[in-house]
Parts: C-alpha cells; sequence; structure tokens
C-alpha cells in the first residue's frame, strides 16, 4: 500500500540550495558508495538543487569537484584527483579533478549535507558528528542511532530492553580472549550450539564474518574477527529466510513491504555480497499478512528504540514456522537504484526520485526542529 508521504511544495525561491554529495571513504564499501552517489546525482531534481560532490579517497583526503548541474555520465567520473581545477572527465575512461580541501570547508548557509558513505568513518556516528559541530542538516541517522546500529552489541542490549526477539549469543572483548579462552569456549559450548556465526562488533558488509561448525574452527573466526575490533560477538545460527523491511521517516515512521534475499548458501562473505550478479531480491517477499504486520512493527520498535531518523533497514530472519528474530539495523543501507532498500520503496509506491527527495526534506525538517530548542547559557 503506498504511504502518503508529505511531498512539499517546490519553488526556486525555498529550493535554492546546496547538496553536499559525501561518498567515496576509508571503507571496504568505498566502490559501491560510488555507485551510490551516481544513482543520487541521477536522481536528484536538478531544476531545485546545486550538487557539490565531494569525494573522500581510501587514504580519508576530501576533494571537492565542480557543482553540478546535470548528471555526469558514468560513475567513473566520481573519482577525482587532486588538480588546478574542478572539471569531470568527458569520457568514461578520463580523470576528473577537483580540489582538496577541509571537512570544515563545506560549512554554508542553504545548504543540505547527503552523505552515502559506509562502514567505520561513514555510518558510525563520527562523520554525524562533524555535521553536528558545521551547524548543517544532513540526510540520515543521527550520532546516536548511527554508532548505536554500527555497533552489534550495543543494539542488542538497545533491542533487548525493547523486547524484540533475538537469536542467543555472546559478546567477547579482546581482553577476556587474550586472559581465558577456555572460559569463553565455556560461554559459547554452554548456551550456543554449533554453527555459529563470529562477527566484529563495529563491521560491515560481512566484513570479518565466519561460520564455525567445531571448536577448531570457532578458534579461527573468533581470531579472524579480532583483526576487524576489539570486541566481537558469537551468535547462534538457524536456519531462516533473510527478510528486509525498509523505514523512512522521522518521529512519524513509515514501513515499507517486506523483500527478502532468497539464498543459494547460508552465507555470503563480502565477495560473493558485492561480486555476485546472480544474488535474488523477491520483493515482495511472501509471507503471510499477520506476519507481514509483525515485521513491521518490529522494524518501527527498532528504528525508534536507536532514536533513528531519516531511513534505515531492519533486517530480520524468520523461520520456516515464522518465528521472528531481529538480526541488525543498517542506517546508511545500500542505496544505489538496484538495492534492496529503494526497491522496497519502488514497490510500496515511492519512485527512486521522489525517495531522494523526501530523504532531503527530512533533513530539515530535523535541523529546523533542532534549531528551535532553546540553550540557555549559565
Amino acid at each position: 500500500m503506498f504511504l502518503e508521504l508529505k511531498q512539499l511544495s517546490k519553488n526556486s525561491e525555498d529550493f535554492s540550495m546546496k547538496i553536499y554529495l559525501i561518498y567515496g571513504g576509508k571503507s571496504a564499501e568505498h566502490d559501491i558508495s560510488i555507485l551510490t552517489a551516481h544513482s543520487i546525482i541521477k536522481a536528484i531534481y536538478f531544476n531545485y538543487y546545486e550538487v557539490v560532490p565531494v569525494y573522500i579517497t581510501k587514504a580519508g583526503a576530501w576533494i571537492q569537484g565542480q557543482s553540478l548541474s546535470e548528471p555526469v555520465a558514468f560513475s567513473e567520473n566520481l573519482y577525482l584527483e587532486p588538480g588546478s581545477e574542478k572539471r569531470f572527465a568527458d569520457s568514461q575512461e578520463g580523470q576528473s579533478y577537483g580540489e582538496v580541501i577541509s571537512p570544515a570547508d563545506i560549512q554554508s548557509e542553504d545548504a543540505v549535507i547527503f552523505p552515502v558513505l559506509h562502514g567505520p568513518n561513514g555510518e558510525d556516528g563520527t562523520v554525524q558528528g562533524l555535521f553536528e559541530v558545521l551547524n548543517m542538516p544532513y540526510v540520515g541517522c543521527g550520532v546516536l542511532a548511527s554508532a548505536s546500529g554500527m555497533d552489534k552489541i550495543v543494539s542488542k542490549h538497545l533491542f533487548q530492553q525493547v523486547g524484540l526477539p533475538q537469536v542467543p549469543y555472546v559478546a567477547v572483548t579482546r581482553n577476556d580472549w587474550k586472559n581465558d579462552r577456555e572460559k569463553i569456549f565455556i560461554q559459547c559450548e554452554g548456551s550456543l550450539i554449533y554453527p555459529m556465526y563470529v562477527k566484529p562488533a563495529n563491521m560491515g558488509s560481512s566484513v570479518g564474518i565466519s561460520k564455525a561448525t567445531d571448536l577448531e574452527e570457532l578458534t579461527a573466526a573468533i581470531e579472524t574477527a579480532f583483526r576487524y575490533d576489539r570486541r566481537v560477538v558469537v551468535e547462534q545460527g538457524i536456519e531462516a529466510r533473510e527478510i528486509e523491511i525498509a523505514v523512512l521517516g522521522n518521529d512519524d515512521v513509515h514501513t515499507s513491504v517486506p523483500g527478502e534475499i532468497v539464498k543459494t548458501k547460508d552465507f555470503y562473505d563480502y565477495e560473493e555480497k558485492y561480486g555476485n550478479e546472480e544474488v535474488l531480491l523477491q520483493i515482495p517477499a511472501e509471507l503471510p499478512e499477520e506476519i507481514t504486520a509483525k515485521l513491521q512493527n518490529y522494524a518501527t520498535i527498532a528504528f525508534r528504540a536507536l532514536d533513528g531518523s531519516g531511513l534505515s533497514r531492519c533486517d530480520f530472519f524468520v523461520t520456516k514456522n515464522y518465528e521472528i528474530y531481529i538480526n541488525e539495523v543498517n542506517t546508511l543501507p545500500g542505496f544505489t537504484s538496484r538495492s534492496m532498500y529503494p526497491l522496497l520503496w519502488e514497490e510500496t509506491g515511492l519512485k527512486y526520485s521522489d525517495l531522494v527527495e523526501e530523504l532531503i526534506q527530512l533533513a530539515l525538517k530535523r535541523h529546523e526542529e533542532k534549531l528551535s530548542y532553546q540553550f540557555v547559557e549559565r
């Protein structure tokens, strides 16, 4: 069913603003971010906005490109190198150039930041903290929701507090592992059964995740996860379908139809997740109406538990007996035109261009509300 999301009237006076599109980043999902940025550039309403591309290199340098009044032809054009002038290449193989800037240089009036960064330093609250310091409106979740959603252990604690069902798990710190790994084995094998899945607490895209079917594999999986974080989580493996719900809104929360990742194997690592063109998405997922309603309600509860705003994608496990377990909330989900999140909204009745516009409006609304609060100096 189409959600009647508020469509604000547009005119040149109200919407003559800049959109700072922040993409790239020091992340395993750097190239996916480029594709997302290109999808947004092709979809944004250029008759109301000027798009200022800001590319973050894998080394962490910020490079501002030429302002856009129309889409660039190829996603490859969005990879920027420092140059004496800002200009985009006019061919797919050509090199585009921009100006190296400080992150604070993007601060300006009549502008909205649209970050499409993934993983650490992108969706973990760090760059959101910068946007807060700059006192600028930005698309997506704030510092608290981003940091909590990224941290699998913290989010599990929050979901437990609001009564959301989860698979059993054991949280492990590097210090505990170093001092008494035998105790960790007893905790895991005493409360979980094989197979188990071991995950770094603060990574996305299946980076550092391993499946363990015995003690030897569990040991190796924990060691692998500790290469990416000082805290890891060991989860009970279950046979279940992977169902996802898209969430949109600030305090007024809307949920999409459910979608399913139809698996041909029980686990996808990073290479398979992003290199496999044959991953099948079923939208909408075939589920009884009451299960769909329950999933949408759980997604709303999870979003609010994190104090979410703008967008999130809530991922669930659903067993053959329709038992539901929340897996995680992704506060900055994949956002290419072929990603699950926008496809869920398209099926629900909101096309990609209007989804981009709605997210900009939600960012402006949240910032306006923030500015209305009174701060008292002492």
